[in-house]
């Protein structure tokens, strides 16, 4: 499919990539820019044939894909050296989980405006690092990609064909759209996971009571949210600012009439909320977006 494919930055995501690429036979070679000695030495035992650059330079313009798999604060210094050597003959394309303030470092950049498509795979875990990579990450997941009229059709089904080879089911997007979608799909609920889990110590510090052992399956599956890379959500929550405080004050709101009812014990009412709120797992598991067996799957301990 491809000569020569570079993947910048190889943690979960990056090196989930690298092994689906390998697999799939995706590119004759496969670079790596990577900082990190830890993971240099990691992704070394993944295969051989992977070839590594120590810098952005002349190199990347004989590069027919490059990926930018990082945490989105290294994209400006990213996008600033990649410009200086690229030419149209290079497609790039990213995994970042936030697209508008992508978008507008690629329109300021003039080089990077025709050749780079903004792309987004719904996939990943609370772990990080290539270590934890897996070339089935990607399979029956779907992936996002910016749509736009700027971009060629020829582009596009280039990166629409890449990402299917690796196992994502497709939808393209605006960034507008991108952004408040997964505003209350992903990053709302790594907020509220983040701030129960601060509860929870708030609590155990006030009440000098260790809470955590007690810990029932709620805060449990929230803990496991809770442990994703701080870098990662710190750059998402500062990325989507605008539609996250739209999120929290739609929940705060909600949370506020969650309290009204229970502080009247409004059956009724807290009970109707309770029933629709089982819908949506049911659609959930209808669009095959997890498994119908009880406790996620996981035997029980």
């Amino acid at each position: 499919m491809f000569n020569n494919i570079l993947i910048i930055g190889c943690g979960l995501i990056g090196s989930s990539i690298l092994r689906a690429s390998i697999s799939k036979k995706i590119s004759k070679n496969i670079y790596v820019f990577e900082k990190s000695k830890k993971n240099i030495h990691f992704i070394k035992k993944i295969n051989k044939k992977i070839r590594f650059i120590k810098k952005i330079d002349h190199q990347v313009s004989d590069m027919d894909l490059i990926l930018l798999c990082t945490h989105i604060s290294q994209y400006k210094n990213i996008i600033k050296s990649l410009q200086k050597y690229v030419s149209s003959k290079n497609l790039i394309s990213d995994t970042g989980s936030t697209k508008r303030n992508i978008e507008k470092l690629i329109n300021e950049n003039k080089n990077l405006k025709d050749i780079f498509i903004l792309s987004h795979p719904i996939a990943g875990s609370e772990v990080s690092g290539p270590e934890f990579g897996n070339k089935n990450l990607f399979r029956d997941k779907w992936c996002i990609i910016l749509k736009n009229k700027d971009k060629s059709a020829k582009r596009l089904k280039k990166i629409e064909r890449f990402w299917k080879k690796i196992g994502s089911k497709i939808i393209f997007m605006n960034s507008i759209d991108h952004d408040k979608i997964f505003s209350i799909t992903s990053h709302l609920p790594h907020l509220i996971a983040y701030n129960l889990i601060k509860t929870a110590i708030d609590f155990q510090k006030k009440n000098k009571k260790n809470v955590i052992k007690y810990s029932a399956g709620g805060l449990r599956d929230f803990s496991r949210t809770a442990a994703s890379n701080e870098i990662m959500w710190r750059d998402i929550f500062f990325g989507n600012s605008d539609n996250i405080i739209d999120s929290i004050n739609m929940f705060i709101k909600n949370l506020n009439k969650f309290k009204r009812l229970i502080k009247r014990k409004s059956n009724k009412n807290i009970l109707k909320i309770l029933k629709n709120s089982k819908k949506v797992r049911k659609q959930i598991i209808e669009l095959k977006q997890d498994i119908s067996k009880p406790n996620f799957g996981r035997d029980i301990f």
